[in-house]
């Protein structure tokens, strides 16, 4: 391998740009796995490797145990102030716990932990539900991720050292945009200053609330368990928005078919569902898809196309099905494959998984429904891959680039054709009305500055613990304690992710010292979007094909920055983030 990268970086190559880069990608996949190490250093690298794998799995096992035995059992009236939705869900989860007929269960599924957060009148609920939720990888001292973390956090500096480097943030960072934690620390600090600001005044909002309706929380003020609770009151007392009257309009059928739908008319994508395909549980729904208009062909006709990708929608939280949201590939984009084989071993396999509440009708906030969104722009970069080898197709991007196609995805959701479409009534298919549309708009800023906060101090610990370069006296516990009073911590809120159920950061190494390209992605993902809005059409063709050509297409078979250059005609600029984000006027 290393005397064929030799030989195509050395001299002029007859190979395409896309082959010389798959040698340069496939030569560095080896290096990073140590195969230029000596015998020796190999066997130690292999060990750390091993012990990372092992205790990847133990950390994630830990997450999902807590997750699978806390429960909160409770009656009609500790549901107080919960809405119907909320209360379906539950009693559903009830259910399915066996729990009686009179039962609700809260659980430690963000679809409903979150929710319960938000509108539980209960402040003492409110409190155990949190502390709870807060604790995950914690709740049982038989089951401690801190010291698993501390250890990998251990290893995985060892297993930079090998590479020359000085940190993992070092090593990690090296085949990323970014290059370098440094170029990573610029970007969250400046955003972290900026949504300080953004939040200290919500909270401001909300204390000034308090006295209003005569509410005294004691000498503490607002904390964990009372930050989503009271916004929300602030938000419907300053923009008479009520969150919870939106969710009947966002059944998660119909906002299966606004992304659907959105799919086509961006990149003419039809799905047909298939019935008769086997899937590995009921509640998984198959679709083959199909290039072409959505009126287009009979359903006789649709047999006789070849498919351009399966899509697998997986959609209903479980019993020992993972948390959180993801899309993930059974097979693969690729066209290098022997003469003769069949053209369906050609296309992808593709899987966009939820955690959604199951209930009757169920009902997405507008959260959850742009989740669908987002895991359906991953769920496109796999379906519209166009690579020779599939090496460089699909995902395999850099990995502060793999999640500009998701976000990207997520804005179609709030476009006003989408919603008077697609945002209809559960039960009387009434649209949306326009008033609740606009005062959802005019509070879309509101409460920016803690969603920002709550996402930002994850990413800045990620990167200072991974560029500690001693680990001989660390402890997980004073290090969050030291680091969120060092970067002064709004009040009332806490890390999305706190270090014992991080996951994205322990079950494996891909986010680790990267759980900032969320935010890397976002200043690509405005700025992009920015495009389409500069045409005065969202549904633009010819941004829409430069958006498949240079974004979802690709791939890996051209560098990232590359790519951004080729679709926008510059490098990126972070001002559309933070107009996106309401964070330009917080100075």
């Amino acid at each position: 391998i290393k005397l064929v990268h030799d030989a195509v970086v050395a001299a002029d190559s007859e190979l395409t740009s896309e082959q010389v880069r798959l040698v340069q990608r496939i030569y560095l996949d080896f290096t990073r796995q140590g195969a230029h190490f000596s015998e020796e250093d190999k066997a130690e690298y292999a060990d750390i490797k091993a012990e990372l794998a092992e205790l990847m799995t133990q950390f994630s096992q830990n997450v999902m145990k807590d997750e699978e035995t806390w429960e909160m059992v409770l009656t009609e009236e500790d549901m107080a102030g919960c809405p119907d939705s909320l209360l379906e869900a539950a009693k559903g989860a009830a259910v399915e716990r066996s729990k009686g007929d009179d039962a609700y269960v809260i659980t430690l599924s963000r679809s409903l932990v979150e929710p319960f957060l938000t509108y539980s009148d209960r402040r003492d609920l409110r409190e155990k539900a949190f502390k709870a939720w807060t604790s995950r990888g914690e709740l049982s001292p038989s089951r401690d991720n801190l010291k698993i973390a501390e250890k990998m956090l251990k290893l995985r500096k060892r297993q930079a050292g090998f590479h020359g480097c000085k940190s993992f943030a070092e090593y990690q960072c090296q085949d990323r945009m970014a290059k370098t934690p440094e170029n990573v620390m610029e970007l969250l600090e400046n955003v972290w200053e900026k949504a300080k600001v953004s939040a200290n005044k919500e909270r401001e909002a909300m204390e000034e609330y308090l006295v209003e309706i005569g509410d005294d929380l004691g000498e503490g003020g607002i904390e964990g368990w009372d930050w989503r609770y009271y916004a929300e009151k602030v938000r419907k007392a300053k923009y008479d928005f009520d969150e919870s009257a939106l969710k009947p309009y966002f059944s998660l059928e119909k906002v299966t078919e606004a992304v659907m739908a959105v799919s086509n008319k961006l990149f003419g994508l039809r799905y047909v569902k298939r019935e008769n395909m086997p899937t590995y549980h009921p509640d998984v729904v198959t679709y083959e898809v199909f290039k072409g208009s959505s009126d287009a062909g009979e359903e006789t006709k649709e047999y006789e196309e070849t498919p351009v990708a399966v899509f697998i929608h997986d959609n209903y939280a479980r019993a020992y099905k993972s948390s959180g949201a993801w899309m993930s590939e059974y097979r693969s984009q690729t066209k290098n494959l022997p003469p003769n084989t069949d053209e369906i071993l050609r296309i992808p396999l593709v899987s966009n998984n939820n955690n959604f509440a199951k209930g009757k009708n169920t009902l997405l906030s507008f959260d959850d429904a742009k989740t669908l969104f987002h895991e359906m722009g991953h769920g496109h970069h796999g379906m519209l891959s166009d690579a020779n080898y599939g090496r460089l197709a699909s995902t395999n991007v850099l990995s502060d680039f793999v999640e500009l196609p998701s976000q990207l995805m997520e804005h179609w959701l709030d476009q006003p054709e989408v919603l008077k479409e697609y945002a209809r009534h559960y039960e009387t298919n009434e649209p949306v009305p326009e008033d609740l549309i606009a005062k959802m708009k005019a509070a879309k800023s509101f409460n920016q500055g803690f969603a920002t906060i709550e996402y930002t101090i994850c990413a800045l610990m990620d990167m200072k613990l991974h560029q500690i370069e001693d680990y001989s006296d660390f402890n997980m516990s004073e290090f969050e304690k030291n680091e969120l009073a060092r970067l002064g911590m709004p009040q009332g809120i806490v890390m999305r992710h706190r270090p014992a159920h991080f996951l994205h950061l322990f079950c494996s190494s891909s986010y680790a010292a990267g759980y900032y390209v969320y935010l890397w992605a976002e200043v690509l993902d405005a700025d992009v979007f920015a495009a389409f809005e500069e045409t005065g059409n969202v549904f633009d063709p010819a941004t829409a094909e430069k958006a498949r050509q240079f974004i979802y297409s690709a791939g890996n078979t051209v560098a990232p920055d590359a790519l951004f250059r080729q679709f926008r005609g510059r490098d990126p600029d972070i001002k559309y983030m933070l107009r996106k984000k309401g964070l330009v006027a917080a100075e």
